[in-house]
């Protein structure tokens, strides 16, 4: 009987265990998927570091960012079988009233692999068909772009990349907008690429020289939080913002750290009209003045996951190569998880870590 390999967590903090079962069977509706890589995301470490619980029981195998080959089709899915594929991290039942209305992020009977299904940390997995991203490919299985991006590679689209862009479509972002983007790891820095191809101007902060370094050559400005009092920095985006000739008001603020200290950094930074896009989670609390949203008539609001619907476009700028990929990732032998996770939590690597069976 063939097998499959995948990597629990039986309980936070305790090594991920490896697992041999049999490759199980698709059933109605859904596929069995061929992992080509599955990236290591800061929800994953939030499951297995701080105890953010996770729907389904444990054991469970985390890991929500997929990409793979179908293997396998249950009935009513024969279509994607032998398709290369991104699996999304949020999939919205898509019959229910907020389906319906267009609000599938909100959705009760949403699957979110290694959350409410089994996940990705796995040569194999089991997901329903209804809303999968296809990727062109060739006869190798190297997805057919302008940019040679592999496989493995667009396992981050689905999250590191969706996820942001989800929240810049929600912000309303134009050519002739600010975008600031505070912490920019994994999901703030693709974020900042794609409000760079929005045609906005760009600004990332965060504390790590590293990060902002490496990102760069990606966005019009970079400042690094650390150097500077608030208050000076408020000075500086302002003073940026002025020399591009972009509007004083109405700036769009996207909190991609998942800390606190981000997230009172993004908040401080609002502006007459601003938008304030909370995309990074974290379970410290903060301290803010809540008014600050009536006194400049500005909007917040969070950002749970990606549409399906907007996967396609967001793969269609990894592949045309405006959103570039290979900086910013690195992969790994899957078996090397237990150490990959150390190395992510402390944060001895800049790039988003992929896993590849």
């Amino acid at each position: 009987m063939a097998t499959m390999i995948s990597w629990q967590m039986t309980e936070p903090g305790k090594p991920l265990a490896k697992v041999e079962a049999p490759i199980p069977d698709p059933g109605p509706g859904e596929v069995l998927v061929k992992v080509a890589g599955c990236g290591v995301c800061h929800t994953d470490l939030g499951f297995y570091y701080d105890g953010v619980r996770t729907k389904s029981p444990l054991p469970l195998t985390l890991g929500h960012e997929i990409s793979g080959i179908v293997a396998a089709a249950g009935p009513g899915a024969e279509p994607w079988d032998g398709k290369a594929v991104i699996i999304p991290a949020v999939m919205p039942c898509g019959t229910c009233d907020v389906c319906k209305r267009g609000l599938g992020n909100i959705c009760v009977a949403q699957k979110m692999p290694g959350n409410d299904i089994q996940g990705g940390f796995a040569s194999h997995i089991v997901v329903p068909a209804d809303q999968l991203c296809p990727v062109a490919v060739d006869d190798q299985n190297r997805p057919v772009g302008e940019a040679d991006v592999p496989l493995a590679h667009l396992s981050v689209v689905a999250d590191a990349l969706t996820t942001p862009y989800q929240a810049v479509v929600d912000a309303g972002l134009t050519a002739d907008d600010t975008a600031i983007f505070v912490g920019v790891g994994g999901v703030g820095g693709f974020g900042a690429q794609i409000a760079r191809a929005f045609g906005a101007a760009v600004v990332a902060i965060d504390v790590d020289p590293a990060k902002l370094e490496a990102l760069a050559p990606y966005v019009d400005a970079t400042f690094n939080a650390a150097e500077y009092a608030f208050k000076d920095l408020r000075k500086a985006v302002s003073a940026f913002v002025k020399e591009q000739g972009k509007r004083r008001t109405e700036w769009k603020i996207f909190e991609t750290s998942g800390t606190a200290a981000g997230q009172k950094t993004a908040f401080g930074l609002m502006t007459f009209g601003g938008h304030l896009s909370v995309v990074g989670f974290t379970m410290d609390k903060v301290e803010i003045r809540l008014s600050n949203l009536m006194a400049f008539h500005a909007t917040a609001r969070g950002n749970w996951g990606c549409m399906p619907k907007y996967y396609a476009p967001v793969r269609d700028l990894v592949l045309s190569g405006k959103v570039k990929m290979a900086p910013f990732v690195k992969t790994f032998p899957l078996a090397e998880i237990n150490s990959v996770f150390e190395t992510v939590h402390h944060k001895k690597i800049v790039q988003r870590a992929i896993m590849v069976p």
